[in-house]
């Protein structure tokens, strides 16, 4: 655990001094709005060929938009990501789920120095769909059980702190009060075994409360040229249960643009949570990606 969380704030440490510096735009007074969807595609298909392999297709449809208000040092920076994606292989009759992502990151702070602010700040993640586990019977059949679904979990967290802000593609925010609420339905805990939870939840409840700390960053920068890199990390300690124990959430996305609709694009997730699993988590997708600048649609249209 303590390997990762070395390794993300390394990246992010290289990656700030190794670039050129990012020009200053919170001053600007108002509302900058900015914003893409993009639909990512994956596919392989075999036909006779000798040494095996199966046919499979994928896609991700992805939202990710941007609201930054800054007036009279105030400012509020919101980030809403939405984000689903399904794979179907030849060999199952189930399309599995390789992406459920539904998150909204509010972030309002009152300058008091160049470059920081009080602070406080909404954090909220849940996901759109069912999600199962997949496993054979003893026909070896296919079949899935329910593990998850929209708003089980869901995570809410609340905290005031202090916000670093260089510009709207390098911040960070220190909350060193956070109070976290963990959602689901007691359809999931009323049949746990006694002792078991749900991604902490106890046997027969709906909600978990924790307090602790956060600290959350992003940074965006161009790698080269038409090449663009973003990384954001989340990281939580509960006061009152294991606080050396951290929670992490680290996504590094980079995006190879081939003109204005078309790049490829790389996304890689690591996660640990050990309510959840205690093991890290890990998620990687690469594919074409077809994409729109929301805030151009007006003007094509």
């Amino acid at each position: 655990m303590k390997k990762t969380s070395i390794i993300i704030l390394l990246t992010l440490s290289l990656a700030t001094f190794s670039q050129e510096k990012i020009s200053d735009t919170t001053k600007v007074d108002g509302w900058q709005k900015s914003g893409k969807t993009s639909f990512l595609i994956n596919q392989t298909a075999f036909s006779n060929w000798v040494s095996g392999g199966e046919n499979s297709v994928a896609g991700t449809l992805s939202v990710d938009y941007n609201l930054n208000y800054y007036r009279n040092g105030w400012s509020w920076d919101t980030k809403m990501i939405g984000s689903f994606g399904v794979n179907k292989n030849s060999d199952s009759k189930y399309f599995k789920k390789i992406d459920d992502r539904i998150e909204i990151n509010s972030v309002m702070g009152k300058k008091f120095i160049e470059k920081f602010s009080f602070s406080s700040f909404l954090n909220f993640k849940t996901q759109f769909a069912k999600g199962f586990k997949y496993s054979t019977n003893d026909e070896g059949n296919e079949i899935r059980t329910e593990k998850t679904r929209i708003f089980s979990p869901a995570y809410i967290q609340l905290g005031v702190g202090v916000y670093w802000k260089e510009s709207n593609s390098l911040w960070i925010n220190f909350a060193p009060i956070t109070g976290r609420l963990i959602l689901a339905s007691k359809k999931f805990t009323n049949d746990l075994n006694e002792g078991e939870e749900y991604f902490g939840i106890p046997r027969g409840q709906n909600s978990r409360f924790e307090l602790g700390a956060s600290i959350s960053a992003f940074y965006k920068f161009e790698l080269v040229e038409n090449v663009t890199l973003e990384q954001r990390v989340n990281l939580y300690s509960d006061y009152l249960y294991k606080a050396d124990n951290i929670d992490v959430d680290y996504t590094l996305s980079v995006f190879m643009k081939i003109n204005d609709y078309l790049s490829t694009t790389l996304i890689v997730q690591a996660l640990y949570d050990d309510n959840a699993i205690k093991k890290i988590q890990l998620r990687e997708v690469f594919g074409l990606a077809f994409v729109i600048d929301i805030m151009e649609i007006p003007k094509i249209i």
